[in-house]
């Protein structure tokens, strides 16, 4: 018996996670084969690691090479009669009319997987025989949402989306709660329910106000924060579904008739106040997500026969050379072929300070096929170049780019519900049909015991709004989406609620380079003089070469150096010449000088530094003195 491990994304193009339906159609059709004794996903050594699929197979009856060629026919034959879409829609307005989406697009025929995500993000995968591109959409339509022309789908929904403007324009304003205060209409009647529940619970120390004057202001406060728990309740009913917004208004109206009115306002406008808040936390998770979308431009300047034109990024083809100007943003992942300059790619690759970059030596290699190409020559789209003109050649499509993949990354992570997200969707679709069974029988409770139908209801009705779960409806998808968001916006990408939620457990994190961990504002730290020069003599230089330069270094130096000579003038410099990733020469009173690393004097010059110098450079680096 022998083992052999293929990654997942070889054997099935586009399928996101080893808990996709496809993998276990593949495993389920490989097994079958004489020779395979069996197929399972492998346990990953390293977190985050691509999964791969084990093959334990039998030698003597099946090769390698006749796994791996089979492997790819079913997986190819898999990938082709099931379909993958990642959707951007409009319209969802909370976590439980998500979920109720997830429902009634599971009842179609063919429909295998759906996740749909509090932030607009929904994943599907159907089996092509029954559903196609167009019918997930008009499904999707049929719940109300909206698909944007810059979703994933774009294309397939531009045919239909000018028949159906009208309504998607109702729809979208109707859900995204949109109202007399815009989108914010929520939170506004929220507030003025919290306003009329404090005023009516002051009214109620007063005793020269009449009761029927109390019971209008609380109801007014009932009005406010029951608005749109009642339309979600109405929907979730129509769809035959048992929500927490039913139960929520349920208790409310049990408060009421028990003359709690005061307990019945403050269960709709926590709730209320709730809902808002989970509104207001998506809105802001998806600002945080498009943030990512903006760091590319939108066009780029085109150099074809020796002429420049500005083209959108979408018409760009791999070998294309592009032009980049001083500090403006690079549109695609290329190589370098002509310039230098220092790149600010810290939004992609968490570089805190601007990696200096130059042109290849070979511009005429295919770069798209290359794997190993040089830090100093590869470039991203989305960072930001420095002073220098480069010209790029073009090495990925647009929708092919870190970035790109980096977006989608973050998007198929918003639909991946963690462990708790799917405890509490299960356990409040048992729990709130349960307590209202509950309600039901203690309302018979009279029927039984010794005791009149008042007693029996006010009971009842006290188990119903003592069971109403606030903090169960609005707090767990929330805090995964607000947390997912917050960590993109910082520049840390997670993949979904479990791992999210694994961090909460670690015990050791392990960073792969430094660079992860500075601040990205270097410093002057040391001054270390040699032979007879002064250290002020050095300052003085160093500080009269470097302010000819943009480079983050040579600002450091600049700013802390004068710090230390206290006002003291330092010299003039005239004539620099910047030596990418290495430093830079110019004149200082007549002198020619040299500013750069250890790889600077082996280029330029004949004279090299001692081993006393050396040593000392060693030294400070091993101190993080770099």
């Amino acid at each position: 018996m022998k083992k052999l491990q293929i990654e997942i994304p070889i054997i099935l193009p586009g399928v996101p996670d080893d808990k996709d339906p496809c993998v276990q159609n593949f495993i389920k059709v490989i097994r079958e084969e004489k020779g395979v004794e069996d197929v399972h996903v492998a346990k990953l050594k390293e977190k985050g690691g691509v999964p791969q699929l084990c093959f334990h197979y039998n030698p003597s009856q099946i090769t390698i090479g006749r796994i791996r060629k089979l492997a790819k026919q079913v997986g190819s034959t898999i990938t082709e009669q099931i379909g993958h879409q990642l959707l951007e829609v409009k319209g969802i307005r909370h976590t439980r009319h998500a979920r109720s989406i997830e429902q009634a697009l599971k009842s179609l025929e063919g429909m295998l997987e759906i996740s749909v995500s509090l932030s607009g993000m929904v994943r599907v995968e159907y089996d092509k025989k029954f559903l196609n591109d167009a019918k997930v959409l008009d499904a999707l339509r049929k719940e109300g949402l909206t698909i944007p022309n810059t979703a994933v789908n774009a294309k397939q929904y531009l045919n239909q989306i000018n028949k159906h403007a009208k309504v998607d324009k109702h729809t979208e304003e109707k859900h995204t709660h949109a109202g007399v205060f815009g989108e914010k209409t929520d939170l506004y009647f929220s507030i003025i329910s919290g306003l009329f529940l404090l005023l009516g619970f002051s009214l109620t120390f007063i005793s020269s106000v009449p009761q029927w004057l109390t019971i209008g202001v609380f109801g007014v406060s009932y009005l406010f924060g029951g608005y749109y728990t009642l339309i979600e309740s109405i929907e979730s009913l129509s769809k035959k579904m048992f929500e927490v917004d039913l139960l929520m208004l349920v208790a409310a109206i049990g408060a009421a008739s028990l003359g709690k009115w005061t307990e019945g306002a403050l269960l709709l406008f926590l709730f209320s106040l709730g809902h808002a808040l989970e509104h207001h936390a998506m809105n802001k998770a998806n600002k945080s997500i498009k943030a990512l979308a903006d760091l590319a431009p939108k066009t780029a300047l085109l150099k074809l026969n020796g002429e420049v034109k500005e083209v959108n990024i979408e018409r760009l083809s791999v070998g294309d050379t592009i032009v980049v100007r001083p500090d403006s943003k690079i549109a695609v992942d290329g190589v370098v072929t002509l310039g230098q300059s220092s790149v600010d790619q810290s939004a992609i690759t968490g570089e805190s300070i601007p990696v200096d970059k130059m042109a290849v030596e070979d511009t005429n290699i295919d770069y798209s096929k290359e794997k190993n190409i040089s830090a100093e020559s590869r470039v991203y789209a989305g960072t930001i170049n420095g002073s220098g003109s480069l010209e790029v050649k073009v090495i990925k499509l647009a929708k092919d780019s870190t970035l790109s993949n980096l977006i989608k990354l973050v998007n198929e992570a918003q639909t991946q519900k963690s462990p708790t997200q799917r405890f509490t969707d299960k356990f409040e679709r048992i729990f709130v049909p349960s307590i209202l069974m509950l309600v039901v029988i203690l309302l018979g409770a009279f029927l039984v015991i010794d005791e009149t139908f008042k007693d029996s209801f006010y009971r009842a009705m006290t188990v119903l709004v003592a069971s109403s779960p606030c903090a169960l409806a609005i707090s767990t998808p929330s805090a995964v989406l607000s947390g997912v968001a917050r960590a993109a916006k910082g520049g840390v990408l997670i993949k979904g609620g479990r791992p999210l939620e694994d961090l909460g457990m670690l015990s050791a994190l392990a960073f792969d380079k430094t660079g992860t961990l500075t601040e990205g504002k270097p410093k002057l730290t040391d001054i270390v003089a040699f032979g007879d020069i002064t250290e002020t003599e050095i300052l003085k230089i160093a500080i009269a070469v470097e302010s000819l330069s943009d480079h983050p270094l040579a600002h450091a130096i600049v700013r802390d150096g004068s710090q230390r000579l206290n006002g003291e003038d330092s010299y003039e410099a005239h004539n620099m010449e910047s030596v990418t990733g290495k430093g830079l020469k110019a004149e200082v009173n007549g002198d020619v000088i040299y500013i750069g690393n250890l790889t600077l004097h082996n280029n330029i010059y004949d004279v090299m530094p001692n081993e006393d110098i050396v040593s000392k450079i060693n030294t400070l680096e091993e101190q993080g003195n770099t």
